[in-house]
């Protein structure tokens, strides 16, 4: 239920945010005539990412059990590819969105044309509804209860659109780059846990024959059918008997995106406005004459 939360908090988060912006800026520029373009936009892109979600579940339940295992792996790698994609940008550009969405949209209203401002809104909710669906696909898919998944991933989209709703009406306040940066945390460990699932099933399937001896007994750490478990599990990752391939894929994917999460931002700005201050005082300051 935990992974699914955080999944479609995050993501619902990221799409309501930058339709937020858009929507605010048409607000205060007069122009809530484009509004229903921009809704246009969501709506095509929602059902699209609706429809790959349903198509990729529907082809996975009439193949054959060893064609359903290798493609539960692939989902579960494009799923880590998009996760990671995901932090990277949002870590990248999360104090700079909303001046660069402004700057777009400023852009679009001053060609007198609506249909760039229906691209931002579709690219954005289609870009975070592809990685929602294929990441909840996969891990329904490494779920042990699809029920409380499901009301999981109701409760984080309800939540989402709860924030992007105060965020827009200025009644929330929330550090961003915090948010981000938790939820990814969060989400590192879960991506971690798919690629170790999708290693197994890259197994069943077939394709991964090496690295199956067991390499750690966290039976005590880690017990079915109990609540402890199922956080872990469905938190971190950890199964109770993982094989050799599954501990390195998920160490070798933790460590370094944990390290990247957490690492400090340089502050960059602080310093070149500092320099920049440094530099104009020293041009400007009057020569004094030896006395």
């Amino acid at each position: 239920m935990i992974p699914t939360f955080v999944i479609t908090l995050r993501e619902g988060v990221e799409a309501s945010l930058i339709v937020g912006i858009i929507a605010a800026f048409l607000v205060k520029e007069g122009r809530q005539d484009a509004m229903r373009q921009m809704w246009i936009g969501v709506a095509i892109a929602i059902a699209l990412c609706t429809a790959v979600g349903v198509g990729l579940d529907l082809i996975g339940q009439q193949l054959p059990q060893k064609e359903q295992e290798g493609l539960e792996t692939i989902i579960g790698v494009v799923a880590v590819a998009a996760v990671t994609y995901m932090i990277v940008w949002m870590r990248r550009h999360a104090r700079s969105i909303k001046g660069t969405l402004e700057g777009e949209a400023a852009s679009a209203l001053a060609t007198g044309s609506t249909f760039a401002l229906v691209g931002m809104a579709f690219l954005a909710v289609l870009r975070e509804g592809f990685e929602t669906s294929v990441f909840l696909l996969a891990a329904f898919q490494d779920s042990t209860d699809t029920t409380a998944a499901g009301a999981g991933a109701v409760l984080g989209l309800i939540a989402a659109i709860a924030i992007g709703v105060g965020l827009y009406r200025g009644g929330v306040r929330i550090n961003l780059t915090r948010f981000f940066r938790f939820t990814g945390l969060i989400l590192v460990f879960v991506a971690a846990g798919l690629l170790a699932s999708a290693a197994h099933t890259g197994h069943e399937a077939g394709w991964i024959n090496s690295f199956q001896g067991q390499a750690l007994d966290l039976t005590w750490l880690v017990q079915p059918g109990t609540v402890s478990g199922a956080l872990l599990t469905g938190m971190l990752g950890l199964q109770p008997t993982p094989t050799q391939i599954e501990v390195a894929v998920y160490l070798l994917y933790a460590v370094p995106m944990t390290l990247y999460v957490l690492w400090p931002d340089r502050p960059r700005r602080r310093r070149e406005s500092s320099d920049s201050v440094t530099s104009r005082q020293g041009q400007g300051a009057p020569a004094q004459n030896p006395a």
